[in-house]
């Protein structure tokens, strides 16, 4: 038997995209892993596969970086609190190479930082060397430590193009004052504000990166958030608080009005309001009573009850959510590893592009030739840093899957969320989809002299005593309009044509036009209202009191009341809307008519369903199948994109590309509006990365200058690698704000 699992790791050291190739390489070499995938935006490591986690850990810190295995919140809050700590210690760094640097600069262009050449001047420039120096151990310290560990593995890093460039400008500079006499007196320059300056921006840059990357992990934060610290349990007839890890499964809970469910379980005594927004994004409380079933998180807002546990721990609804919102954060649509493959070469070919800068400018270049080298090589260094790279995608993906979860649209992986996009057909099932999937009163007929509400109630009270779906549907009417039901006396049930009882000394009789025909009831005033709903597909009863008819009830399993609209929409973004169903044709073409569905096809088993599906994609159609995640797995696998709808159980959460814990279908739209928001992000992220890079690494080596006869200087140029990470961050936040339902930003 396979032990396979997914191990959460997370992961300390890396400073840019060439440190995940390193990782995943690293973890991907350890025996019995399937899959692992980097999160550089999250600094996380997803492992698929049967090897311990001590081992992956292991595989992580030989690499050359720190890792420790994520498990539940308590990580989270410990792992808040360290990225906090790091924020600090980067804001730290930064003040103190800019106490060195700023001023140095300063002086340099104001003119009065002596040139060092002579011996008078030399202990100058050797304290300014020191301390320069010390900025290096203790701002860059850190990039000291991951280039000579990426060296150790035979790679590169950020951290060896920001080494080497400091450290050269720092070792060029200290020769420039140990040895002027070495250095032709044109190049005679030193560097140390350089040096200094380009770690303090570094360092200030990946503090707003990280600031900005903790407001990307908000969803899981919130999640996190969500379930109480305790728990009020009965036990011997007493009531105690408890933590919530103390809570056993079938043990029965109180909740008060305002609090939140500790646990997922079930109604046995009480009614009251939730709010389940948290789970389905809708904002209207529910309401519960006894026999319903409510989830651990969401809000009581009304009445005290009585549960008893069925889920608790790892497997409540709630955790599930946490685990495939953590799950799909840390995966990779195809355009993500697309980016990785292209970094992973980057740092590589940034060194032999700044070698190759060095030796054109030492051997072509005007003098001071040697002077002229070190600038450009350095500027090349600094300014090529692949940081924004490897942000482009995961953080977009970060934003958008948090945003969803927010709406109450858990989508499993990067690749579902950019695969959703691609639809073109949108499949929608019928029963529970797009109509209620439950029976209910959908229209009440009462003849002249009688009114709906006693109608109501006489159908009511005669159903009292029926277990028929329609007596259900009669009854739950009831009880919306707030009719109670009358006691019944004398309850019969007639096999196959409907039930009669006595109710407040009156003999009602409900069933369908033969039971009443053969009573004597004639129901002809109301037979063309009989013949329109059944042309609908609807099922009416009719209602006789003392032998009289007094009206006509219909049944049916209504249209949800957004359908209508949330169809209109998909089919305003240029999607074809089809349903499938295996219900009459008659009832299909009825609700289809009703919501303005065009294509349907009726009376289909699964198997048909799945043909279908399979016929779209035959033609050329990516095809979102939507259905209750349960009856209808087969064609959600089959489909280019699956969307469970609805149920919000364990079942839909595993059964699908896309779950939708609510029940309306403007979720289908909103998570396609989501998914092209997404991918438009990710590659305006890719594009100004690339352009970034593409023209910055160019005018750092120098290529301007014989035109303008103008050089980048390593300071700006170590600015604009820093603002480059902030600004794709800041650009993917942007998905925090998107509008959904009328067009996303």
């Amino acid at each position: 038997m396979s032990d396979k699992h997914t191990i959460h790791l997370s992961i300390a050291g890396m400073s840019c995209a060439g440190c995940v190739a390193t990782v995943e390489k690293a973890l991907q070499a350890v025996a019995g892993v399937e899959s692992a995938s980097v999160n550089f935006a999250e600094h996380s490591a997803m492992v698929t596969g049967d090897a311990a986690a001590d081992v992956l850990v292991g595989a992580v810190v030989d690499a050359g970086y720190k890792a420790a295995q994520m498990i539940g919140p308590e990580d989270a809050a410990g792992r808040e609190l360290a990225e906090f700590a790091h924020y600090r210690g980067l804001l730290r760094r930064a003040v103190a190479a800019a106490l060195v640097g700023v001023p140095l600069m300063v002086c340099g262009w104001l003119g009065w930082l002596p040139v060092p050449a002579t011996a008078a001047v030399s202990w100058f420039w050797v304290l300014v060397g020191a301390a320069t120096l010390g900025v290096l151990a203790y701002s860059g310290g850190h990039f000291f430590r991951g280039a000579w560990a990426a060296l150790r593995k035979h790679s590169a890093s950020m951290d060896t193009l920001i080494a080497l460039g400091t450290g050269s400008a720092w070792l060029y500079s200290m020769a420039v004052v140990l040895f002027p006499d070495a250095i032709p007196s044109l190049a005679r320059h030193a560097y140390f504000e350089a040096a200094a300056v380009i770690l303090a921006l570094v360092n200030f840059g990946g503090a707003l990166e990280m600031k900005a990357r903790g407001r990307s992990s908000e969803a899981i934060r919130r999640l996190l958030g969500i379930q109480p610290a305790t728990a009020r349990v009965l036990r011997d007839g007493t009531e105690l608080d408890v933590p919530i890890e103390q809570v056993g499964l079938d043990e029965t809970v109180r909740v008060l009005p305002g609090e939140k469910l500790p646990v997922d379980g079930m109604i046995i005594e009480g009614h009251s309001s939730i709010d389940e927004s948290m789970l389905t994004g809708e904002p209207l409380p529910v309401e519960k009573g006894a026999g319903d079933r409510v989830v651990g998180g969401t809000l009581n807002t009304a009445g005290s009850f009585l549960m008893t546990a069925t889920h608790i721990g790892r497997d409540t609804v709630l955790a599930h959510i946490i685990d495939m919102v953590r799950t799909a954060q840390g995966s990779k649509p195809p355009v993500g590893r697309l980016a990785d493959r292209v970094a992973g070469v980057f740092v590589p070919a940034v060194l032999l592009i700044a070698i190759a800068t060095f030796l054109v400018w030492f051997n072509f270049g005007p003098e001071p030739r040697v002077g002229y080298s070190i600038v450009t090589a350095i500027t090349v260094l600094v300014i090529a840093c692949p940081c924004a790279l490897g942000l482009a995608t995961p953080i977009s993906i970060m934003v958008s899957i948090g945003k969803a979860a927010g709406q109450g649209i858990l989508i499993r992986n990067g690749e579902s969320l950019q695969r959703a996009r691609q639809v073109t057909t949108v499949v929608l099932d019928k029963t529970g989809t797009v109509t209620e999937g439950q029976p209910g009163v959908t229209a009440i007929t009462p003849v002249p002299g009688r009114d709906a509400p006693g109608l109501l109630a006489f159908a009511a009270s005669v159903e009292t005593g029926s277990e028929h779906a329609m007596a259900a549907a009669i009854l739950a009417a009831s009880r919306e309009r707030g009719i109670e039901p009358l006691r019944v006396e004398n309850f019969r049930a007639i096999a196959g044509q409907g039930v009669e009882g006595d109710v407040g000394g009156q003999r009602i009789l409900l069933g369908n036009a033969g039971l009443l025909q053969d009573r004597g009831v004639a129901v002809m005033s109301l037979q063309a209202a009989y013949d329109g709903q059944a042309a609908l597909g609807r099922s009416s009863v009719f209602v006789a009191v003392d032998g009289v008819l007094a009206g006509m009830l219909t049944v049916a399993d209504p249209v949800k009341p957004d359908s209508k609209s949330a169809i209109r929409r998909l089919q305003s973004r240029g999607l074809r809307v089809v349903m499938l169903t295996g219900d009459a044709r008659a009832t299909a073409q009825a609700v289809a008519a009703e919501v303005g569905i065009r294509d349907v096809v009726a009376g289909l088993l699964p198997d048909g369903k799945a043909a279908h599906v399979a016929a779209l994609q035959a033609r050329g159609e990516v095809v979102a199948m939507v259905g209750d995640g349960i009856n209808d797995a087969p064609v959600l696998a089959l489909a280019d994109v699956g969307f469970a709808l609805g149920s919000g159980t364990d079942v839909a959460i595993e059964s699908a590309d896309i779950t939708l814990m609510g029940s309306s279908l403007h979720a289908v739209a909103d998570a396609i509006e989501i998914s092209r928001a997404t991918v438009r992000n990710i590659w305006q992220n890719l594009f100004g990365a690339f352009v970034y890079n593409s023209l910055g690494i160019p005018v750092a080596a120098g290529v301007l200058f014989p035109v303008t006869g103008l050089l980048l200087n390593p300071v700006i140029a170590g600015a604009a690698m820093a603002l480059s990470s902030v600004t794709v961050v800041s650009n993917a936040n942007r998905l925090r704000r998107m509008r959904l339902g009328g067009g996303a930003g």
